[in-house]
Order: structure tokens, then sequence, then C-alpha cells
């Protein structure tokens, strides 16, 4: 009987210890990887706050959010994108980006899908549901449907876009009242799949729209960039392209090995994205696109998000951004550029969403127009989910 009871008091002890570290660990993991150069208020000229204010569409193709426990329906102190700081940037559309494996000792160079996985220790000690912990469709599955749950705290004032109703209802509601936002939903890695085509219907299912084939390493559709392999497209992942096709789904490039990029660029005639990316022009590295490949997305009539990290872009930060996109814009044109910030996705950026101005202001010094500005800051974007979203 005495065993029986210091069994019990173990259990509950460990179970208190957990319960503990649930409501403690969370913000604090979410504070130290998603950090800011500059913290907010942000100071900028009037030229540039006038233009900003006037920007009709504001969007980014990728923000890492769901990944952490952090209530989007409230303002935070922490991270870099939630609800209420996307009203206050004026963002009228922001990509949700699902991350559901993430190697120990990531890099851009090289990483094993037998690493040691960070998503599932974070998983356990945010308190997620046991099903995520092993499954990393559940994952996906999880994060899809915390937006929704964000959509329902949020009453009318966020629209997930699963179409192009959708979208152009969120166009719509905006010229009456600009609290209205609208978010969809992105994946990076078709490992969550688990090899299994059915898995992608049910993610569509679950309003998913955009879809990356790799992320930090190889899995069951190919070669990642920053993988061993280097392969292209194996044939579950031209299963996947042609799924995805058939959905309507737009394919992200980001993270995907060159190999793959060339075989998509074969495959489809549809245009391609890249969520979060820098460019070889300015920052020559494993994470970031050839002028090759650039163009031929350019030409494809997709769009490349150049995102806000060092190592995608070159420092000092803000100036690197536009570096990058002066770069795109001379080799491609305007048409294809956006934002890709890469918000909360254990980066450090220059500024929290409630900064984007400050990037307005350096467009402004590098001698961009206000219609290229416009159209960098989300006109592009507006322009490829008419077109494109079904």
């Amino acid at each position: 009987m005495r065993k029986f009871k210091w069994l019990f008091i173990t259990l509950g002890t460990l179970l208190a210890l957990y319960l503990l570290a649930v409501l403690i660990v969370p913000k604090i993991l979410d504070a130290k990887h998603n950090q800011t150069k500059v913290l907010p208020p942000y100071t900028v000229s009037n030229e540039a706050l006038k233009l900003y204010n006037s920007l009709e569409f504001i969007s980014d193709l990728h923000c890492d959010a769901l990944l952490w426990r952090r209530d989007l329906t409230k303002k935070n102190e922490v991270g870099h994108v939630d609800l209420p700081r996307m009203q206050e940037a004026n963002m009228a559309l922001q990509a949700f980006t699902i991350v559901t494996k993430s190697p120990v000792g990531q890099n851009f160079s090289k990483n094993s899908s037998d690493a040691m996985d960070n998503i599932t220790l974070l998983n356990i000690v945010q308190g997620k549901p046991i099903s995520n912990w092993r499954s990393l469709f559940k994952r996906a599955e999880y994060q899809c449907q915390q937006l929704h749950e964000y959509a329902e705290d949020f009453d009318d004032d966020f629209i997930i876009v699963k179409d192009k109703t959708d979208f152009e209802e969120l166009i719509e509601k905006r010229k009456v009242d600009r609290k209205v936002i609208g978010g969809f939903l992105g994946v990076e890695g078709g490992h969550c799949l688990e090899g299994n085509l059915e898995n992608l219907d049910k993610l569509y299912n679950e309003g998913l729209r955009m879809l990356g084939p790799t992320h930090f390493f190889d899995n069951e559709l190919g070669g990642s960039a920053h993988g061993i392999t280097g392969e292209g497209l194996t044939d579950f992942g031209k299963q996947v392209v042609q799924r995805m096709n058939e959905l309507g789904m737009f394919i992200d490039l980001a993270h995907s090995s060159p190999a793959i990029i060339d075989d998509i660029l074969k495959m489809t005639d549809k245009p391609l994205i890249v969520s979060h990316t820098g460019v070889k022009g300015t920052m020559d590295n494993s994470r970031n696109l050839s002028d090759k490949h650039v163009k031929q997305i350019a030409k494809n009539g997709g769009l490349i998000g150049i995102a806000f990290f060092k190592g995608a872009i070159s420092s000092p930060e803000i100036q690197g951004i536009v570096d990058a996109m002066k770069h795109v814009k001379n080799i491609a044109g305007i048409d294809c550029i956006a934002l890709g910030s890469d918000y909360d996705g254990s980066v450090t950026t220059p500024f929290d969403i409630t900064g984007l101005p400050l990037l307005v202001e350096e467009l402004l010094a590098q001698k961009f127009t206000e219609d290229e500005i416009k159209a960098i800051m989300g006109e592009n974007i507006k322009r490829f989910m008419l077109k494109n979203l079904r």
C-alpha cells in the first residue's frame, strides 16, 4: 500500500511539474526564438508614413505564428504577428504557414531527416494534444484547426481565405472597414502527408491552400535545398504536385532543392510561389534563389517573397531586404516581388509586423516609385490571388 502511495505522489508531482512547465516555458521559448532588432513603437518619416497609410492592400506570404502557444486574437508582447497587430499594421492578408518538423542543429547546408526533431519537444512542452506528439499529419491538421478557432473568436473581423469568393469578400469588406483582415493556410514540407496522398485532400478540406514539397531535410517528395541527396521530385512527389494542380493549391518552392524547382517548372505551367527567400545575387548560399530560377518563376507569373532574416538577406537587414528586391526587379521586373517575412519562424527580424512602414521608408530611399512600392507591399499578391484562386 505504501508503494502505491509513493507512486501516486511521484506521478502527481511529475504531473504538477509538467503543468507548471506548460504554463511558463512556452512564452519563454517564444520570446527567445522570435526576436526583433528594434522593439516597437517605430518612428518613420512623414513621407513614408503617409504613403504607407495610403496602401489599400498589404500582404505577406510567410508567418509561422501558429507554431507557438500564443493567443493570436490578443495583442502579445512576444513574437512578430497576431491579429490585433495585423490590424494595427493595416495588413490585409497574411499567409499562416505550418511547421511540423525541424531537425536539431538545423542549418542551411546539410540536415538529416533522421536527426532529432525540435517540434516534438515543443509540442510536448506547449501542452499540445498527445496525438500531435508523434504524428506530423496531426500537427498540420491541428494548426489548421487552430486558425479556424481564432477566426471564430475574432468575430467577423478575420476571414480565412479558401477560394476566390472569400478573397473578394475580404477586399469588399475592407473598403468599408480596414479592421477586417484575412489569412490563408500553407505548410512547410510535404513530410506532413506521411507518404499518404489522401492526407493532402484532408488538409485541403481543413483549409490548406499552399504546400512546399520540402523544408530543411529530404522527405518522401524529394530533396531539400538543405538536405543530403539534392534530388528532384520522387514519384510520390510528382503525384502530390499533380494533385495540388487538380485542387488548385499553390506550390511553394521555398526550401526546395534546385532539382525539385526544375522538375516542378517542367511539370506545371501554373504560377508558383516562393513564400520566403533571399536571392543569390545579394546573398549567395543554398537558402537563396539563383538568378535562373528567379527569372523562370517570374516569367511563369509567380511570386517571390523576400524574407527579413539574416542569411536570406545581407546586413544591415532593412537595407538588405530592399537590396534583394532591387536585384529581383533588375533581372525579372517588379510584378513578381512580394513580402515573405518569415515572421515567428525562429528568426530575428528588424521589426515586427507593426514596423512595416520602415520598409516603405527604405524603398523610398532606394528610389522605388510609389506604384512599385504598392506592388511590392501587397498589390502583386492581390493580383495573383484574384487570378489564381478558384
